[in-house]
């Protein structure tokens, strides 16, 4: 009887048995719920079955003959929106200060609901306020993947967020998520302001601790050479600068401090933050140039006034999908199935020539 899609990377124990009807075995894990329980969950057995049947399923589990059930496995099947009716602050197109979050707009998982719920808790308090809404682009945070997919591209199934998802991965970690994203919590009045002064703080004390690291040359000689060998890296034919030192892949930051007499202790998450970005420094430009570009392209809006129709050089194809659409940039724009570089180039011309009262 269940007609919905389920999720693809959580499914049910019967599920599996359908799909993975060649395998003999599924591997189970017991996991206590707490310090001060006796219960136990049971990962990987996310199930639609009869209470009867889970019984007699976890009871054949040596082991597990005499278990209670505390709270039975179920299933849910729910309805979701088009997501593609919301504008990327997560307002409706066609209902003005109503906001969609959630397992309704066709995702599914806890962080992935949780990251519509904030983005959409707080521009709906700025419609309120009149203040400008808040959008998290695609380089900024997994928020702005999550968000841009939703409402750009086709769902068929409920859309998890993956690493994979993000071209700026490089840039998107945990240990810099208070350097990209405290500024809006800070914006919005979700951050106080001593939070966000220590980042302010901390964005400077990398900086000069970076450069002065890039000044810092040693020389090529005894002390020097043997100590590079008592960590297993190669001998220096010439000076060096302690950065270009911590760029190889057995050395790092904490590691060369007997080279660097003269270094002030710092804290432990600015020592890390200096450690990736002078280790991953070509990798993190080259990734900022792409971010550069990408900028330009999500820079160039849309006028939501615009009437496709008009536009006689779009193919058809693309003119369904812009209408239907409705993107906000050029940049999300060529990221619609359909939108062709010629067609955005169309696109482009057509803009300028409005601007201009063409």
């Amino acid at each position: 009887v269940i007609e919905g899609t389920g999720p693809r990377y959580c499914p049910s124990i019967e599920d599996k048995v359908v799909k993975f009807s060649d395998k003999n075995k599924h591997q189970v894990f017991i996991e206590p719920e707490g310090i001060h329980t006796n219960e136990w969950y049971v990962g990987g057995m996310s199930s639609s079955l009869p209470e009867d049947v889970q019984v007699r399923m976890y009871q054949s589990v040596e082991g597990l003959e005499n278990c209670k059930i505390v709270r039975n496995a179920y299933a849910i099947e729910y309805d979701c929106i088009d997501a593609t009716q919301l504008f990327p602050t997560l307002e409706f197109k066609k209902v003005r200060g109503l906001f969609s979050a959630g397992q309704f707009n066709g995702s599914s998982g806890y962080e992935e609901a949780a990251a519509q719920g904030i983005i959409a808790g707080i521009n709906a308090t700025a419609y309120i306020k009149k203040e400008k809404p808040l959008t998290l682009d695609r380089s900024e945070a997994y928020i702005g993947v999550l968000i841009d997919d939703l409402v750009t591209k086709e769902t068929f199934e409920p859309y998890r967020m993956m690493t994979s998802r993000a071209e700026y991965r490089l840039l998107l970690r945990q240990d810099n998520a208070d350097l990209r994203l405290r500024k809006f919590g800070f914006q919005y009045g979700l951050v106080s302001k001593e939070e966000y002064d220590y980042v302010l703080y901390k964005e400077q004390k990398i900086q000069i601790e970076v450069d002065r690291l890039k000044n810092i040359m040693v020389g090529a000689g005894k002390e020097t050479q043997d100590f590079l060998i008592s960590c297993n890296s190669s001998t220096l034919k010439t000076a060096a600068s302690l950065s270009e030192l911590i760029c190889r892949p057995e050395l790092t930051y904490e590691l060369l401090s007997p080279l660097d007499p003269d270094r002030n202790i710092i804290e432990e998450d600015i020592l890390e933050q200096v450690n990736i970005n002078i280790k991953y420094e070509g990798y993190i430009k080259r990734q900022l140039k792409q971010v550069e570009q990408f900028k330009k392209m999500e820079n160039k809006k849309i006028p939501d006034t615009i009437d496709y129709n008009e536009i006689n050089s779009l193919r058809k194809e693309a003119r369904q999908k812009l209408i239907l659409y409705r993107p906000v940039s050029i940049g999300q724009a060529s990221r619609i199935s359909g939108v062709s570089p010629a067609d955005l180039s169309v696109l482009l011309i057509y803009i300028e020539s409005i601007k201009k009262g063409n």
